[in-house]
């Protein structure tokens, strides 16, 4: 599942569509952040120590509500958690937003009290209350992409649009969402894997991979997902097509190396000069 993006689990409603002109000033807006990105990012190390590609730092949910993790939550977040239905939500969602801050504080030299989190527009519609995530403060040009799900959380940093999607192994009705969000070839191969727990591993590769890429676009699941293809048949990276006016067409989708009870994926611009790192992080 994912935090950040105008969208719920597994499926969602979609903005409303933004009138001509209004696409038209987000696009200049978007191309304009990304040649600023580009421009910033030139040589390596990049902004502020963001190295080329991708780096994407994982951890295991919390159990518990630590109150040095909870000390780190903003106002908002607060009254998100006094919303959560259990214990075990509760401590997941604490441990996650306090960890993301730790791991920005360590790549930006800041303390972790210090990092404030917030949103860029969503490019589909302009709303930046469900736009891709962004650090606020302190100033920094670079892009983040934020995930979790029952037992791991996610945070991917680039300085280029990123996104990262991470699902856990679960009981998933695939006949049912397969017209939904799978293209007829992803269906088809689908069809083709055998029995067990082969058919949700392989649907669950296809999704992280298109919430990946649609999270990098910047607008999370609120496009139609059965035309998002991610040739689930080719195994490591592919380039998945998908974008909004002013936003890159191509994405760089890889597979992550998680362990088997997890499925996870991240996506860069295609073309862009780099590997991808997994990080644990142990909450230090």
């Amino acid at each position: 599942m994912t935090a950040g993006h105008c969208h719920g689990p597994l499926l969602s409603t979609y903005c409303h569509p933004a009138s001509a002109c209004r696409v038209a000033d987000l696009a200049s807006r978007r191309m304009t952040a990304l040649r600023n990105s580009a421009e910033s990012a030139s040589g390596s190390p990049n902004v502020r120590g963001v190295p080329d590609g991708a780096t994407v730092w994982w951890w295991r949910g919390a159990t518990t509500v630590l109150a040095a993790d909870l000390a780190l939550l903003d106002d908002s977040e607060r009254r998100r958690l006094r919303r959560m239905r259990t214990a075990a939500d509760a401590a997941e969602f604490v441990g996650n937003r306090a960890s993301v801050r730790r791991v920005l504080a360590g790549l930006l030299d800041a303390a972790p009290e210090r990092i404030r989190l917030g949103r860029r527009p969503c490019p589909g519609c302009g709303d930046e209350r469900h736009g891709p995530p962004a650090v606020l403060d302190p100033q920094v040009e670079c892009w983040i992409s934020v995930s979790h799900t029952s037992g791991c959380g996610m945070l991917a940093v680039a300085a280029v649009p990123v996104g990262v999607d991470v699902e856990r192994m679960r009981d998933v009705r695939v006949r049912d969402l397969a017209s939904v969000v799978l293209t007829p070839s992803e269906a088809r191969w689908l069809e083709g894997r055998p029995a067990g727990d082969a058919p949700i591993r392989a649907f669950l590769r296809c999704w992280t991979r298109k919430e990946a890429a649609l999270k990098a676009v910047g607008v999370g699941l609120t496009v139609p997902l059965d035309g998002v293809e991610t040739h689930p048949a080719v195994a490591g990276t592919v380039t998945v097509a998908a974008g909004v006016p002013g936003t890159p067409d191509a994405w760089s989708v890889t597979d992550l190396p998680v362990p088997a009870a997890w499925t996870a994926s991240v996506a860069l611009p295609a073309g862009t000069a780099g590997p991808v790192r997994l990080r644990p992080h142990t909450g230090d």
